[in-house]
């Protein structure tokens, strides 16, 4: 079997601009241990910070009777630390790996350094099929058997397949009429989401709802972290299985089914997983924009654009960086919380238009 590595510029057609010296420079194994030390560390903070300051040894002291099965010692430390914080932190840790791998995969399958969910529109699909299960009632289950991620996974396949198929119009494939049909589409599923908001009847949960559609953490709970906690390490490793076909997608089809790349199924299963994952991670986070398209970036310029050493690492990036945001969110003002994607979009932004300058630039 031929192995498939991405290494030079042309290879990745388009997909970074770092020279190859720098894509050796950090080896994928240390930097992963490293990156998982600074996850723990960043989960230890954003449990013992906030209005009410617990030291970290008492957070592992609470973790540690929890999990051992002894009775939680009383006060009020066991409840901050077990029902409150420590769900929170998990669920930024999942959704920001979800992100990191959702990113990853979507610029192999269409080739374009500027796809994420939330460019290509998916991210307002879900958010529209989560919503009209909100405001229709079917948050729990309900009619159809649609609960709040089914919804929002429905709404994220049909919206991928939607801009897929305008990109695809007169049997070409254009990575930039790809992101100008997903940034058109999502805008206008944008509306009608916002549509759908103003015709809820209870004011309060409207306010809530535009609120989690910023980006929101605030939900977390054990429960909640069911579904992330199944589907991230569940893509992981199928992406990871996958990680051959998309350092060969990135080279052209006619390239990648002369490797002996099944072309069509991958780009069904992509399709597939990725619009599961971003329905997940919407339906428990709401659209954090950014995460998804600046962590590929960042990591494949580190670590460079071979998949078997960009999923994992990205995965592990994107958990750091959600994680010390959401911290950011919590502690940065006292009267009340920032959403999520009010900050990931003040990080994202001025970071997408320096790798903009640095594409035009280096005039790839």
């Amino acid at each position: 079997m031929l192995d498939v590595t991405v290494s030079g510029k042309g290879a990745t057609d388009g997909a970074t601009d770092a020279p190859a010296r720098m894509r050796r420079s950090v080896p994928a194994g240390p930097l992963a241990l490293l990156l998982a030390a600074g996850l723990l560390a960043a989960l230890t903070a954003a449990v013992a910070w906030g209005s009410t300051s617990i030291p970290p040894g008492e957070v592992w002291s609470v973790v540690w009777r929890r999990l051992t099965g002894h009775a939680p010692r009383p006060g009020t430390n066991d409840l901050i630390v077990w029902q409150l914080r420590l769900p929170r932190a998990l669920l930024a840790a999942l959704v920001g790996a979800g992100l990191g791998l959702v990113g990853t995969a979507m610029q192999a399958l269409v080739r374009n350094p500027l796809a994420d969910p939330y460019f290509l529109g998916v991210s307002n699909g879900a958010s529209l099929g989560a919503v009209a299960a909100i405001v229709l009632g079917l948050g729990t289950g309900g009619a159809l058997g649609l609960g709040l991620s089914g919804a929002a996974f429905a709404g994220a396949l049909a919206t991928f397949a939607l801009v897929w198929a305008v990109a695809r119009r007169g049997g070409g494939f254009a990575p930039l009429r790809l992101v100008l049909a997903g940034v058109a589409i999502g805008q206008f599923l944008s509306g009608f989401t916002s549509y759908l908001v103003l015709q809820a009847g209870d004011e309060q949960q409207t306010h809530s709802v535009l609120f989690w559609l910023m980006g929101s953490l605030s939900g977390a709970s054990w429960p909640l972290l069911a579904a992330p906690a199944v589907a991230v390490p569940a893509v992981l490793l199928l992406l990871q299985a996958r990680a051959r076909g998309l350092n060969a997608l990135l080279m052209g089809d006619e390239t990648a089914a002369g490797l002996g790349i099944d072309v069509v199924r991958l780009r069904r299963e992509l399709f597939a997983v990725t619009s599961l994952l971003t329905g997940v991670l919407v339906a428990v986070s709401g659209a954090i924009a950014f995460v998804a398209l600046m962590v590929p970036h960042v990591c494949r310029l580190v670590v460079g654009g071979d998949h078997r050493r960009l999923l994992p690492v990205s995965a592990l990036f994107g958990a750091l960086l959600l994680v010390v945001v959401d911290l950011v969110c919590r502690t940065a003002m006292e009267a009340q919380e920032l959403p999520v994607g009010v900050v990931t979009s003040l990080i994202g932004a001025p970071a997408l238009l320096y790798l903009l300058d640095r594409r035009l630039g280096s005039g790839s």
